[in-house]
């Protein structure tokens, strides 16, 4: 008879890692390959960003539907080397989509897009009513 040592260590990480992360704080690593985004809001307009090196500004799709911001991209290359005998063919597949829905202070049909040095940016402007309204005096009668 032989004592076999289980590592009961990997389903308790395995359990906290993915089926319970910590929702309050975030996730500490992302569960895929989802670009980073940083939204900036100022007076007249929001901007987003989204990190994503290494593509063409063609490998984008940007649309808005219903109030639904959704980016997304797909990406395929292929390498082909033959030595011989032997080929060897290696493809990459890359691929994701964010959705953000815009508030109703937004003019979505205004929607503007530029990818510069891997950050595709979208600057987004406010409507006329949304934007802040200068102090005005108001004379005592």
């Amino acid at each position: 008879m032989s004592l076999v040592k289980r590592n009961n260590v990997m389903l308790p990480s395995f359990v906290n890692d993915f089926l319970a992360p910590d929702w309050f704080g975030g996730l500490d690593k992302p569960l895929y390959n989802l670009p980073a985004v940083n939204i900036k809001e100022n007076e007249a307009n929001f901007e987003l960003e989204l990190a994503v090196p290494g593509r063409t500004k063609e490998d984008f799709k940007v649309e808005v539907d219903n109030d639904v911001l959704t980016i997304s991209s797909e990406t395929k290359s292929e390498d082909e080397t033959t030595e011989e005998n032997f080929t060897r063919r290696e493809f990459s597949y890359t691929s994701f989509k964010r959705a953000f829905t815009l508030p109703e202070s937004v003019e979505s049909n205004k929607i503007d897009a530029s990818y510069v040095n891997g950050v595709l940016t979208l600057s987004i402007p406010k409507k006329e009513e949304a934007l802040p309204k200068p102090k005005r005096l108001i004379e005592i009668a």
